[in-house]
């Protein structure tokens, strides 16, 4: 990756400016406008971005866990380019070589049994589709999902999604919620993985039961919940939805928005969750974000041959102006080939179980405001507690100075809740984990020594 001194200079008025004018006229997304203070960004490569002023960051947010492959990687780039030369535009009804392309790009890193793809402007219209789908495929109605969930912010995801961001948006109709496994914090007294997954099981059969089997259409989860504090399944918790699924006749939907695409280590993070670390194959698979590291806006639902074939003569009541957009599809071609030709996926999978778990750990260890440390890949969450025997989350004080006492030193972080989810694109490399970790460990110091 090439330095942006090369790519022109910096100027600190332009980043002045570039913060009056979004003060001035861009709205934000969940946030009280008058308040807000806004990090400008002037430029980005690999995992390091910088201000206009030069001031350079280990991103270790990946914005919103989204740019996989890092910043301005030149094969999404000059994909982009490439396409731009040839055909900017393309209405969803054409056939298109690119969108062709990137559709059997991704049908190939997933289960034989899937063979379409439905494109999509984002994973939160993904997941609206998949709903339809499954509505439409079984006459039913309900969608069932996690109270620790995030599925987007339009008219049926938002109100699949569990947590506060569902309350001002209850307009769908047809959901219901429940807990899933959350050993750290059980909600099901479980002192053990395999008591906690049991038990949730239990649990959701007995909400299916009570919801009527017969009215629901899907259960839909992220197979890793993200935004809600990277919760990987203790074992046998999805092999057993997948159980419960087939036992009632519900479709099984999994939001790989967030966790597919090399995020855990595997291209779908539900190859690596079933038993003995096989897969668990769901009916429909939605995605987004990692699939071209956000380059262009794209998602998509990925879907089984049999669902599929239901609209061989069944009218899909659903369309996309930009449904398979071609600069959006040759991103997307960019992105798979470079990280096959790259071993990105393998290079993911190498820095969780080498780099992030082990120094995690050892950050763990040596700061009592880290109660848990869990996660996959380039996909951890640090759980911070007031103190280890309580488990009381801190307070959004405490990570606001983490996240000042971070990019001081830099590296912008990712904040939730009462957590720091350490997220950096899956081609960070052993020696910027290393110069990361050093950086957590001096922030976490100085706020404790502050605390």
């Amino acid at each position: 990756m090439t330095d942006q001194k090369q790519h022109g200079s910096l100027d600190s008025a332009d980043g002045e400016l570039a913060y009056d004018l979004d003060r001035a006229h861009v709205f934000h997304s969940w946030s009280a406008q008058g308040a807000l203070h806004p990090f400008v960004i002037a430029g980005g490569s690999g995992v390091t971005i910088w201000d206009h002023d030069g001031n350079k960051y280990l991103d270790f947010s990946s914005q919103l866990v989204n740019t996989n492959m890092g910043h301005q990687h030149p094969a999404i780039v000059d994909a982009i380019k490439a396409q731009a030369d040839v055909l900017t535009t393309v209405a969803p009804p054409h056939a298109n070589l690119a969108r062709g392309q990137a559709a059997k790009r991704i049908i190939a890193k997933a289960d034989a049994h899937f063979n379409k793809v439905f494109f999509t402007n984002g994973g939160a219209d993904a997941n609206e589709n998949a709903i339809r789908m499954a509505r439409l495929t079984t006459g039913r109605d309900k969608v069932l999902s996690h109270y620790r969930s995030y599925h987007g912010n339009t008219g049926a995801a938002i109100v699949a999604t569990g947590d506060w961001r569902r309350m001002p948006n209850e307009y769908a109709r047809g959901h219901a919620h429940f807990f899933g496994p959350f050993l750290y914090r059980s909600e099901f007294w479980a002192q053990t993985p395999e008591q906690e997954s049991e038990r949730a099981l239990h649990y959701l059969e007995r909400v299916i039961l009570s919801e009527g089997p017969n009215t629901i259409a899907a259960i839909l989860l992220e197979t890793v919940p993200g935004t809600a504090g990277i919760l990987v399944p203790p074992p046998g918790y999805l092999p057993g939805v997948r159980t419960l699924c087939d036992k009632y006749g519900i479709l099984l939907i999994f939001d790989e928005v967030m966790c597919g695409f090399g995020r855990t280590g595997e291209w779908f993070a539900w190859q690596g969750l079933g038993d003995d670390g096989g897969a668990v194959v769901p009916d429909l698979v939605t995605f987004a974000k990692g699939v071209n590291s956000g380059y262009v806006p794209v998602g998509g639902v990925l879907i089984s041959e049999s669902i599929a074939n239901g609209f061989d003569t069944q009218v899909f009541p659903g369309g996309l102006t930009y449904s398979g957009h071609p600069l959006a599809a040759a991103s997307i071609v960019g992105s798979i080939d470079a990280m096959e030709s790259e071993g990105v996926i393998e290079n993911a999978r190498m820095i969780g179980t080498d780099h992030l778990a082990p120094g995690l750990e050892e950050l763990a260890a040596k700061h009592p405001l880290i109660g848990e440390v869990r996660g996959l890949g380039v996909f951890w969450a640090l759980d911070l507690v007031d103190d280890r025997e309580s488990r009381q989350p801190v307070s959004g004080g405490v990570i606001i100075e983490l996240k000042k006492a971070l990019m001081r030193r830099g590296l912008l972080p990712f904040t939730a809740d009462n957590r720091i989810h350490v997220v950096p694109p899956c081609i960070v490399t052993p020696a910027q984990v290393s110069d990361a970790l050093a950086i957590y460990d001096e922030a976490f110091t100085a706020v404790e020594a502050a605390l």
